[in-house]
């Protein structure tokens, strides 16, 4: 029988990093004389909720509001990425490992590996309201909701969230697969050495010159040039930016003392976990 773990997920909560991850890798595997455009990052890693890919495989149009549907269509969406005839399928995902009524999300018989993204839950509030169109408060709110989704809209299929500790948890806890966690806060102190880590983890050789061309080529001065020339596909219609500010620590400007008390009761635990209380 064939082996078909050929999935590489890179995963995260929403606002955590992963688009800058996936961007880097697309000018890493390029290595180009120029930066890969923002809108064309998503071919290599394609994301688990494009709508096309699961009208692909009912072989019809879809709605997408039609939950059981396309939790049915799941398993044959993400077989469809392994029988490509690739060694390896980088696939982007926001959706909490587990099952949704009773349908595994990330099946085991078709993962390599992941990579999983964590970030600051009070930088990953604002980020989520800017993005959203969200209150802090509403945020807060919804990062400690179990039942927590991106509902589904014409091009993308709901994705499965949950509580932010729970989504941390769930990714980083012992799997059966190899994992490489990363903090975003990490990444921007020293990209090059957090990137070396992640092309290591997925059996790409490190070359140096290549990786400090795509560490700058991926640099959030470039992204963000890029986005007010070209804009970006994947900008929400609630932010004038998807490439906002890039920083660590925004919270503490931003952020109104009782809900930092609230995050910090919250997610305490998983919080102090990756260092996040201490600051």
């Amino acid at each position: 029988m064939a082996d078909l773990r050929r999935i590489v997920w890179l995963a995260s909560y929403p606002k955590s990093g992963n688009t800058w991850t996936r961007i880097f890798l697309a000018n890493y595997l390029v290595n180009g004389d120029k930066p890969v455009p923002i809108n064309q990052a998503h071919r290599f890693a394609m994301g688990d909720s494009v709508v096309k890919t699961y009208a692909m495989v009912a072989g019809r149009p879809i709605d997408p509001r039609n939950v059981d549907h396309i939790l049915s269509l799941r398993d044959q969406v993400l077989r469809g990425i392994v029988s490509n005839g690739a060694d390896v399928n980088f696939v982007k995902t926001h959706n909490m490992p587990g099952s949704i009524k009773g349908k595994f999300m990330i099946p085991k018989d078709l993962t390599r590996s992941a990579v999983y993204i964590v970030r600051n839950p009070m930088d990953v509030l604002l980020s989520y309201a800017r993005h959203f169109g969200r209150t802090h408060e509403q945020a807060a709110t919804s990062l400690a909701n179990p039942s927590n989704w991106i509902a589904p809209t014409q091009h993308t299929v709901g994705q499965f969230l949950g509580r932010w500790d729970a989504h941390v948890e769930g990714w980083t806890k012992p799997a059966e697969y190899p994992q490489l966690i990363l903090r975003y806060e990490d990444l921007l102190t020293d990209a090059e050495a957090q990137f070396a880590k992640l092309l290591d983890h997925i059996g790409i050789p490190v070359d140096e010159a290549r990786l400090k061309k795509a560490v700058k080529f991926s640099s959030f001065k470039e992204l963000s040039g890029q986005e007010s020339v070209a804009g970006f596909e994947e900008k929400s219609s609630h932010t004038k930016a998807f490439f906002s500010k890039g920083q660590s620590d925004q919270w503490k400007d931003e952020l109104a003392p009782e809900l930092i008390e609230k995050v910090r009761a919250e997610h305490g635990k998983v919080m102090e976990k990756f260092g996040y209380l201490d600051e």
